[in-house]
């Protein structure tokens, strides 16, 4: 008579593919810069207000000079090894405080098909906690006020600080 293998029920809910096996990481652009690509065009079309007069054009030169120089952190979130989150910060003294690090959101993005069971809260926790390991004192994320998530950030314990007001000037 063969033995009985018991799992948990996460285990099998994984085996009917209801839920995936998320991977967080802290990674180099070099490692997940063609990954990361269709992710930020995703991500521009969900947020960008004027996409007809701004277009999507990194300045990957600039993230590698900043991630070289360790000041930039990419945190990602995989799936089965896919890509489907991130969460870069910029890391450094505080020009006002001197005496702490301040680490600031460049961007945050899961893919809309990937937000159940917490992906974006385990990649904000993820990060936060290499922060703190790191000396970090204080860390801003910015959110879009016409696609915020505001009940998220209050319930990780983060405060509304500010409010940040944009035009466009150009021609």
């Amino acid at each position: 008579m063969e033995a009985v293998q018991h799992i948990t029920l996460r285990q099998y809910l994984i085996y009917l593919g209801l839920v995936t096996k998320m991977k967080f990481s802290i990674e180099r652009l070099h490692d997940v810069r063609e990954d990361i690509k269709p992710l930020i065009e995703l991500h521009w079309e969900q947020i960008a207000l004027n996409q007809g007069k701004i277009k999507l054009n990194p300045n990957w030169e600039e993230y590698e000079r900043l991630d070289a120089a360790g000041v930039m952190k990419f945190f990602t979130a995989r799936s089965e090894g896919e890509l489907v989150g991130y969460f870069i910060i910029t890391v450094g003294a505080s020009m006002h405080y001197r005496d702490h690090l301040f680490a600031i959101c460049d961007i945050i993005f899961v893919r809309p098909d990937k937000r159940s069971g917490a992906t974006g809260y385990k990649l904000i926790k993820y990060a936060e906690r290499w922060c703190v390991d790191n000396g970090v004192s204080l860390l801003n994320i910015n959110t879009k006020v016409h696609l915020p998530f505001d009940r998220l950030m209050e319930g990780m314990g983060f405060d509304l600080i500010e409010r940040v007001y944009s035009k466009y000037i150009g021609s």
